[in-house]
């Protein structure tokens, strides 16, 4: 049932329980990112972010998010995230939102003019039209994640090198 779910996600997420004091593994990641040249890696506290240097990036490239909290016994877990670029994720939720509300307008207007009784054939087809777009808009979020899945793997594979280190 799990997988079925993972299906519809644009931005998968996972977490991972390690058997490591969660400051062990922040200092691993920090050593890591003077160690090696194929990633960016940058730490905010307990965040760790890794994504393609500027010169492999473009529009959806992937980066890793990770947050590692404290456990006891020594433990922490481990939150990841894929998605892009922060900004590009804000407009793209915004055009989601801006297709929400016009939809919301175009069946209110229509609805009104229904009970009116007037014409309301150039509402539906706003209707027909923000619904076409919202599947573009998925379906385009859709083929980002997949031709993005050799650098979302060497993402993922770059941060097993270090949690396993």
């Amino acid at each position: 049932m799990n997988e079925n779910l993972n299906e519809v996600v644009l931005r998968p997420r996972f977490k991972i329980e390690l058997n490591k004091q969660h400051t062990s593994v922040l200092d691993a990641f920090e050593a890591k990112r003077h160690d090696q040249s194929q990633f960016i890696v940058s730490r905010i506290d307990d965040h760790v972010f890794i994504k393609l240097p500027k010169a492999q990036q473009h529009f959806w490239s992937p980066q890793l998010h990770l947050e590692i909290n404290d456990l006891e016994n020594n433990k922490s877990q481990l939150y990841g995230l894929f998605g892009p670029n922060p900004t590009v994720w804000t407009l793209f939720m915004f055009l989601h939102f801006i297709v929400a509300g016009f939809f919301i307008a175009f069946c209110i207007w229509a609805y009104s003019n229904y009970a009116l009784k007037v014409d309301y054939q150039l509402q539906v087809w706003g209707i027909v039209g923000t619904t076409l777009l919202w599947f573009i808009l998925y379906f385009a979020g859709r083929m980002s994640k997949t031709s993005n899945q050799t650098e979302m793997t060497a993402l993922y594979t770059f941060m097993s090198g270090v949690l396993d280190a």
